[in-house]
């Protein structure tokens, strides 16, 4: 009997999956990557798989190692996706494709199933990554299967499938926006989302925190410590990746912190809506960045800043695994080196502010930079220096004079 890992994450699409693959002839080993989904019940899941007739069902936990290993250099990179998106789906990707493959080595099996649909950029972020880590897998996509698409050709006759067979699942023709969670964060998208004339934020029941609107009225205080770039603590306490994010989780949920609707390109070509909640990240990326602007050298920060697109770009599609990504990684790592330190945050109603910050490698130094006299700036050196750069320009403009 042919064998395969299901990447399953008891929604509705692998609900339908697991099902379908044993029709076509497979035995299937369910492997649901724990992520620190903030919404779902794990037993239930595990017991869903069972009855759905998995030959083994597995709950793998990966929340330490996606924030540690995956989530936190990208932050590094201060990679957001046209300029917004904090990537908290796309991160996860590889992760999973992974620790299918590692299930699949165990079990034996020789194909590779997932629920991402033939329309979007999962079904790119899982296959570049598990072809990068195992390029004799089989690939089983169902949404590029012509059989599969005729019998579901849509969210309903899922929907109708799973009512059929007693399978529980979230989605519903009254509410049928799709979900996608992790301890990063949750994203929306689909059904009622797809109108653009819908208010996404008002429309969707987010899972990790409060609207600015329900926040306090008062501001909280947040403090975060960093080590070569790497946080490492949140008020004053030492804690692990995963401990971080679930702490600022909560303490940025409830200031209404980290909500975003936007419309992006996506990888295979189209335009999509879709609705995220990161309310942790988003502290994050702030806290790191006002670290950064008082150790980092100004040419290396800015080259950083020029190349994070890129990488944002490869996260997002899905090229985790190539040796372009490992280069970039090792050079974030040595451009860190120095991000050590820590700021004190203020939240309030969805805003952030930065309230102090400190460094032992600060390269900020009042007595250069102040508007009084004295100091170790001359500022007799800026004649010559401006001479300099201005050079050029008083050439071009003696042989080609600008009209003014």
């Amino acid at each position: 009997m042919k064998s395969c890992v299901l990447a399953y994450s008891g929604g509705l699409d692998t609900s339908v999956i697991l099902g379908w693959l044993q029709d076509q002839g497979y035995e299937v080993h369910a492997v649901y990557v724990d992520l620190g989904q903030p919404c779902e019940d794990r037993d239930a899941i595990m017991e869903k798989a069972r009855n759905g007739g998995a030959v083994t069902s597995r709950l793998i936990d990966a929340r330490e190692e996606m924030c540690r290993d995956f989530a936190f250099p990208v932050l590094a990179w201060q990679a957001k996706y046209e300029q917004i998106y904090l990537l908290g789906t796309s991160i996860a990707r590889p992760l999973i494709s992974k620790i299918c493959l590692q299930v699949a080595r165990e079990v034996g099996a020789t194909a590779y199933a997932h629920g991402a649909t033939g329309k979007g950029n999962d079904q790119c972020r899982f296959q570049l990554a598990a072809e990068a880590l195992d390029p004799k897998i089989e690939i089983i996509a169902p949404w590029r299967i012509k059989e599969f698409r005729e019998a579901f050709p849509g969210r309903t006759e899922l929907i109708n499938y799973c009512n059929s067979k007693n399978i529980p699942v979230k989605a519903s023709t009254a509410k049928p926006y799709s979900s996608d969670e992790n301890v990063l964060h949750i994203s929306y998208e689909a059904g009622a989302l797809e109108e653009l004339d819908v208010n996404g934020v008002e429309l969707v029941d987010f899972g990790m925190g409060v609207s600015p609107q329900e926040a306090p009225d008062s501001s909280e205080s947040v403090t975060i410590g960093f080590e070569s770039g790497v946080p490492k603590s949140v008020n004053g306490k030492e804690l692990n990746a995963l401990q971080i994010v679930e702490s600022l989780n909560q303490i940025a949920g409830r200031n209404g912190i980290g909500r975003i609707d936007m419309v992006e390109n996506r990888f295979v070509g189209m335009k999509s809506r879709g609705v995220y909640e990161s309310p942790g990240m988003t502290v994050l990326y702030d806290a790191l960045m006002y670290v950064e602007q008082l150790t980092m050298d100004r040419d290396l920060c800015h080259l950083r800043d020029r190349m994070s697109p890129e990488v944002a770009e490869m996260v997002y599609y899905g090229f985790w695994y190539t040796p372009k990504m490992d280069a970039l990684l090792a050079f974030i790592r040595e451009a860190q080196k120095p991000v050590t330190g820590e700021v004190t945050l203020k939240l309030y109603k969805g805003n952030i502010s930065v309230d102090k910050r400190s460094s032992p490698n600060s390269l900020y130094d009042a007595e250069i930079a102040t508007m009084e006299g004295g100091g170790s700036y001359n500022q007799d050196d800026a004649e010559g220096f401006l001479r300099i750069q201005g050079l050029p320009s008083r050439v071009q403009g003696s042989v080609s004079p600008r009209k003014y």
